[in-house]
């Protein structure tokens, strides 16, 4: 009798599963914080890959969202399991244990999974190679079927499973040497490289996966369907591409030496010229975070630097702009910051006015390396070549061509180094990266 007392206030306690989202009008979906999945932007908003996806599918068919982070793999799971989740989205990768406890979403990109370790002359480059290192790996995760796989061929690998919400803190625990090597999918780990230089891939393992978002196993047909529906929309409209260039377009090797300098430099030069770019952010509403990104790659933070061509200061202004500004001195530091800080407002007020953020300040950003004037002969050009010359995934791809003879005759403002502009911008995006990652927001 006591048992069975037992067992009713347990199935009483248990959540009960959720009905459809076509019942409820609301989506509930769980995720786990990560910079390729979701995460709180620096206006308090947010954002991430995954949350994108996630908001605009529940828009496509009119309903609330709900999403919830969770502080682990485990818990994910739990979720999913219960039944207390219509789908999680966190970059998870279809294995053929995940296909048979539960129901499989679309492909909508891939990754591979890598061994990631410190570089050096000590790196691991063959599989038996790991035999005797302290390997970590996020506990349920896809990178344990992997190693399982090699352990059959090299028994003498071992790993500890690590609860952590994703992998960029392995990822953190291998670059400050509390551990060997990890395994990161290929996407997060080409975004983290940026924040930890001295780690490397060792070795790939296996083949590429598809990433997928995970239902419930009993999960309706009419939900099932309208995933279908919805990625196949996304895909063939060009949306998904437009979002994958969002979140990963920039995120290209940086040389180490950029990636180091800007890290050895936080504690000296930027913590030196930071009350300015705070200065600038007030006046101008722009994060100074992003500010200190564009100085950093016009001049690595030199207050006296100065260019063949005459374009001087923090941040690297011409003449001709400084005066436009009211610059008086470029090679004073504040004037250049607050300068620099207006042009970028300038040419953003500059563009039409239906072209959207994040396109917005990096099309502007490429105007402050080559110009409006050239700027627009790109997004024409890109316009004559069938591809949308509001957006920055196209106009990036069309730049490199204002340098070639054979387009010449189409550039109302003649020959232009648009390889530089795209340069630049996306290696401020880079650099903003590893500044909203290290920096704290300025809140005046």
């Amino acid at each position: 009798m006591a048992l069975a007392l037992v067992a009713m206030l347990l199935a009483a306690c248990s959540p009960k599963p959720l009905e459809s989202p076509d019942q409820t009008g609301t989506l509930v979906v769980v995720t786990r914080g990560s910079p390729t999945t979701y995460y709180i932007s620096p206006a308090g908003e947010p954002t991430g890959f995954e949350y994108d996806l996630v908001k605009r599918f529940a828009e496509a068919n009119g309903w609330q969202l709900r999403i919830e982070p969770v502080a682990s793999l485990d818990q994910l799971f739990e979720r999913l399991d219960a039944g207390t989740a219509h789908l999680a989205a966190a970059g998870l990768s279809a294995t053929p244990a995940r296909d048979l406890k539960y129901t499989l979403g679309p492909k909508y990109g891939e990754v591979t999974e890598q061994v990631i370790c410190r570089s050096g002359k000590t790196m691991p480059s063959r599989p038996k190679d790991l035999a005797g290192l302290r390997i970590e790996v996020v506990a349920n995760s896809s990178h344990i079927d992997a190693l399982w796989w090699l352990r059959l061929r090299h028994p003498g690998v071992k790993w500890a499973e690590i609860q952590a919400s994703g992998e960029d803190e392995l990822l953190d625990r291998v670059q400050t040497g509390l551990s060997d090597c990890t395994v990161a999918d290929s996407t997060t780990f080409t975004i983290a490289r940026h924040f930890y230089p001295d780690i490397g891939v060792a070795m790939e393992l296996g083949k590429p996966r598809a990433l997928v978002w995970l239902m419930p196993k009993n999960t309706v047909r009419p939900l099932r369907d309208k995933l279908e529906t919805f990625f196949s929309g996304i895909k063939t409209s060009g949306v998904l591409k437009q979002l994958q260039e969002r979140y990963f377009g920039h995120i290209e090797r940086l040389e180490e030496a950029d990636v180091r300098g800007i890290l050895e430099r936080r504690s000296t030069l930027l913590a030196r010229y930071k009350p300015l770019f705070h200065q600038a952010q007030i006046a101008t509403g722009l994060d100074w975070r992003f500010l200190a990104a564009l100085a950093y790659q016009e001049s690595q933070w030199n207050p006296n630097a100065t260019s063949p061509t005459g374009v001087r200061g923090m941040m690297m202004l011409t003449g001709e702009t400084a005066d436009r500004l009211g610059v008086k001195n470029r090679l004073d530091p504040l004037e250049s910051i607050l300068g620099g800080a207006r042009y970028v407002l300038m040419l953003k007020e500059g563009l039409p006015l239906r072209i959207q953020e994040p396109d917005r300040t990096w099309l502007a950003l490429a105007a402050y390396n080559m110009g409006m004037a050239h700027l627009e002969d790109a997004r024409r050009l890109t316009a004559s070549l069938g591809r949308n010359p509001d957006a920055w995934k196209d106009v990036k791809d069309v730049l490199p061509l204002l340098a070639q003879s054979a387009y010449q005759d189409r550039l109302r403002f003649g020959y232009a180094r648009g390889g530089e502009a795209r340069y630049l911008v996306e290696n401020v995006r880079i650099y903003y990266d590893i500044l909203l990652k290290y920096e704290p927001a300025y809140q005046p």
